[in-house]
């Protein structure tokens, strides 16, 4: 089997012992097998190409998933998921243990399905002693910042995981507790609430992470019920770290007004649902202290160009058009 193909030399993280991957031309391989399979298995093969070269997979997709997106949220922040364009992301072929966590105000991981894992955090970078206590004010689910699905929309206009990714979950073809749900930027996996094996994962023994020492990748991260729900920092090294892919906000195509950044209303929205139709058209629709307000685009005649109307309360109301492209 492949994964037991993944045995390496113990080397020290923390107070912990891990392993590091097979750092062999069939070691590495391997490692790359892995991750295909992973989304392979989980039946996302036809949202996410995954390519090996120059020692990393990369993962590339829109970002935008096949399931609900938005509906529910109360801290809206008045931004809409649209699909990226040309997001890889890399993901190390060998994975190598690190002393110090890395924290990143941006995805720290990428789900089997292509939509990036971001910590459970809204409010920027964490510094590695806000890792060790809890950032309620910033704690995207207890602010009803996110949808059923555990995520939301942020500057980039770029839907995002900050929790486990319950709907991509549900939909895996290979649902369960050995099932890879996501590979971090340090090349090791992320799993759910449960060991591999099925047993009750012990959240105590989950490090500042929310990760622990695997017999067969080293090291692994998993989703909890308790913050900080998923993976919160990286704990392995990370090739080139401040080069690590974002998603760029959307850019006014030429004769439109550069968009305002959404700003949360104060006590958020209510009733907002996001409708997908089929013609690629999308509607978020909302209402604030008793007043209507959406933002709506679809494609143009431009690739990866949409025409948008907006009526916003960062706006103030004011009903804005424009073309807008990735």
């Amino acid at each position: 089997m492949l994964r037991c193909a993944l045995l390496g030399l113990m080397l020290h993280v923390g107070h912990s012992q891990a392993h590091e991957t097979d750092p062999t031309p069939q070691g590495i391989a391997d490692h790359c097998a892995l991750i295909k399979d992973s989304v392979e298995q989980a039946g996302f093969a036809d949202q996410v190409s995954v390519s090996c070269e120059n020692g990393f997979a990369y993962l590339s997709s829109s970002s935008y998933p096949d399931h609900e997106l938005m509906t529910g949220i109360v801290g809206s922040n008045e931004q809409v998921p649209i699909p990226a364009v040309g997001y890889s992301a890399p993901v190390p072929l060998q994975a190598t243990p690190g002393s110090t966590p890395k924290t990143r105000d941006a995805a720290l991981a990428i789900a089997v399905n292509g939509v990036p894992i971001f910590d459970y955090t809204g409010g920027g970078e964490m510094s590695e002693q806000d890792l060790h206590h809890h950032q309620t004010q910033h704690d995207t689910l207890l602010t009803e910042q996110l949808d059923a699905c555990g995520g939301h929309a942020g500057r980039g206009d770029d839907y995002h995981y900050h929790m486990a990714p319950g709907c991509m979950m549900e939909a895996m073809e290979n649902a369960g507790d050995a099932a890879i749900i996501g590979w971090a930027f340090d090349g090791f996996p992320l799993f759910g609430n449960n060991n591999p094996d099925g047993t009750k994962m012990d959240e105590q023994a989950l490090d500042v992470c929310n990760g622990q020492t695997d017999e067969t990748f080293g090291y692994r991260y998993h989703t909890s019920d308790e913050a900080p729900y998923i993976i919160q920092c990286l704990m392995g090294n990370v090739p080139d770290f401040d080069r690590l892919p974002r998603i760029a906000p959307l850019r006014p195509a030429e004769g439109s007004e550069p968009m305002q950044a959404g700003r949360p209303p104060a006590g958020g929205v209510d009733d907002l649902v996001f409708t997908q139709f089929d013609s690629g058209s999308r509607s978020l629709d909302y209402s604030y202290q008793g007043e209507a307000y959406y933002i709506r685009y679809k494609p143009s005649d431009s690739p990866a160009c949409y025409e948008l109307e907006t009526r916003t309360v960062t706006n103030n109301g004011v009903v804005k058009t424009g073309v807008y492209c990735r």
